[in-house]
């Protein structure tokens, strides 16, 4: 089955406000993160930066606050492969995606608490724990027809 024909592209997203507040963030911390989400994806990563200032937050207009990637193309079959055949497994009590993860346009939500469950990334080797959001937006619209394509391209959906 030919993914880009069924699949618009992949987002894999970051939050890194809790890392920010770790000694050294800027100098070991952020690098080994992009490095870490490099490794993950094949693509490096754009900064998604605060565009308000929150003192609750401890964040001002300009500071890191994420890290995004869309795949499109080669990238995108690779990874979804590596999603389904190899992540997926890995997950700790995993069970299932629940049906409820799909929204009205069709679009596929995944998160993973942390970046271990990839292959590519070597536990006694990395410094930072971050979790991660993957979506993956169909070209079809239709939930329905989404769900259908997720199932023939062998994501483990709960019935």
């Amino acid at each position: 089955m030919e993914i880009k024909k069924h699949i618009e592209k992949i987002v894999i997203n970051i939050g890194i406000g809790k890392l920010t507040q770790r000694a050294h963030f800027k100098d070991k911390v952020f690098p080994d993160v992009i490095k870490e989400l490099s490794v993950i994806t094949g693509q490096k990563p754009a900064v998604r930066q605060a565009k308000k200032a929150i003192a609750n937050f401890k964040t001002r207009t300009g500071d890191p606050v994420g890290l995004q990637v869309t795949l499109r193309g080669t990238r995108m079959e690779d990874f979804f492969g590596r999603l389904v055949n190899l992540a997926l497994p890995r997950v700790k009590d995993f069970r299932g995606i629940a049906l409820t993860n799909i929204d009205q346009h069709g679009n596929l939500n995944i998160g993973f608490r942390e970046q271990y469950v990839f292959p590519e990334i070597n536990i006694d080797h990395s410094t930072v724990n971050f979790g991660l959001q993957v979506t993956i937006v169909p070209k079809n619209k239709n939930r329905e027809k989404a769900i259908d394509f997720y199932k023939s391209a062998g994501v483990p959906l709960k019935k």
